[in-house]
């Protein structure tokens, strides 16, 4: 039986609303799971001290290495068990791996070219002069936390003759020079920025709006569309991100709605695009690094001119509860994890012989 280990910095599983949800699909493929963190792995005995859900709860256990290890924790708060993490890799695979923040992403595309036509152009900006420099050429910018999610602390910024309009959210204020010159300043000390050209993707209403494209890889390990599904901003906000007040909708009504009889096109071009990309993020993940990826939220949009442009690309997207999706991301990872297992102890079988 294969032996799934669930690795995260919390403690208890019982913290984890989804854990339960990993168990049972596991048991029903054939599988058994074993929760656990870093500080419970003891590499002289090869021994795990961690949680296996047995007669309705979790039991403490001391269990073998698993054969395969979905890391379902926090990338942030693992990162101060690296050395830990480092050891597990080299002696087990794990299902994925994180890609990094937006501009490491931005980087790795714009550096294989093969997608650089979609991306928005996007520099770090360690200065205000550079921030004004960017303004004066682009006229209508973006301006964002580096390492931000969720919609959270991106301004819309634009020059109306002597005064500057500063959108966040749904609120609009207007800025003197040195009001502008202040609020850049001030975000600049708190994290890093970065700036992008507006981009004009708006609903006939006039809604911003964009899609995200959610790529899972299945239990062949080959990716697989979960879902495309819009994301329409608040009325007068350029973020169309769920958690930042936008809402969704179901893809064919939206696309039918938007781009009357061009709907199937749109949505043929929108799901062969995320499935491209996100093999090619994979291939990029192998040069790099040598790692795979099991999931990617992918998001795009299309201009007044129905041009595609890639917003970002996340690692571990979340699903919008209405689409009663959960389940579906369980069985794909729990899938691929068992997928990596037997991959392994084929290579191993190969090698003894």
């Amino acid at each position: 039986m294969v032996l799934i280990g669930m690795l995260h910095h919390r403690k208890h599983p019982q913290k984890i609303k989804k854990s339960l949800a990993y168990v049972a699909i596991a048991s029903a493929e054939g599988a058994k799971l074993l929760y656990f963190t870093p500080k419970a792995v003891d590499f002289k005995r090869k021994r795990i001290f961690g949680y296996i859900y047995r007669n309705g709860s979790w039991k403490k256990k001391r269990s073998r290495f698993p054969d395969v290890i979905y890391n379902a924790g926090s990338p942030i708060k693992l990162e101060r068990s690296i050395e830990v993490i480092e050891k597990l890799k080299e002696k087990i695979p794990f299902t994925t791996h994180s890609i990094g923040n937006k501009m490491r992403v931005y980087k790795r595309l714009t550096q294989h070219q093969k997608f650089q036509k979609f991306l928005i152009p996007s520099e770090y900006i360690y200065s205000v002069r550079a921030f004004l420099s960017y303004l004066r050429i682009y006229q209508k910018i973006v301006f964002k936390p580096v390492d931000g999610h969720k919609g959270e602390g991106i301004a819309f910024i634009e020059q109306i003759r002597e005064e500057y309009r500063v959108l966040i959210g749904t609120k609009a204020s207007m800025y003197s020079r040195s009001q502008l010159i202040e609020f850049v300043s001030s975000k600049l000390k708190e994290e890093r920025h970065l700036v992008q050209p507006y981009i004009n993707c708006k609903t006939k209403s006039g809604s911003s709006y964009d899609f995200r494209i959610h790529m899972q890889k299945n239990g062949n390990g080959e990716w697989v569309l979960l879902t495309t599904y819009p994301r329409i901003g608040a009325q007068g906000s350029i973020v169309a991100n769920i958690s930042s007040g936008g809402a969704t909708n179901y893809l064919i009504p939206f696309l039918k709605q938007e781009f009357d009889e061009e709907y199937y096109n749109i949505k043929g071009y929108l799901e062969q695009f995320g499935l491209q990309l996100a093999r090619h993020m994979d291939e990029i993940q192998d040069i790099h690094f040598n790692e795979t990826i099991d999931e990617l939220g992918i998001d795009v949009a299309l201009d007044d001119m129905n041009r595609i442009w890639v917003f970002e690309v996340n690692w571990r997207p979340g699903c919008p509860p209405i689409f009663y999706l959960e389940m579906d991301v369980v069985k794909n990872s729990i899938n691929y994890a068992i997928h990596l297992a037997k991959k392994k102890s084929i290579r191993k079988k190969i090698n003894k012989e």
